[in-house]
């Protein structure tokens, strides 16, 4: 397996352990009633902002395009999750 195959690989594995783990931080799996949990909230955003870089960076190949393409990227992301963050917390 090549270095690049290997590192494709990986990122998968990782973005699949990162959906199982969002998955099960959802209520319903508890026996208590549901309810709107700060907490849980922001947990799942920060996973899911985790697996935005990596899917951008690595299957968008940002990873090696230019400083500011790679900074404006994470620019965006981080200003849309500070967004998001801002909306639900207000």
């Amino acid at each position: 397996m090549t270095a690049a195959a290997a590192r494709t690989t990986a990122v998968w594995a990782g973005l699949s352990a990162i959906t199982i783990v969002s998955w099960f931080l959802a209520p319903a799996h508890h026996a208590e009633p549901v309810t709107a949990s700060t907490a849980i909230t922001a947990a799942v955003l920060a996973l899911a902002l985790v697996k935005s870089r990596l899917i951008i960076q690595e299957f968008m190949e940002v990873r090696t395009a230019p400083l500011w393409l790679r900074l404006a990227t994470d620019g965006w992301l981080a200003a849309l999750f500070g967004a998001i963050v801002v909306i639900y917390v207000w």
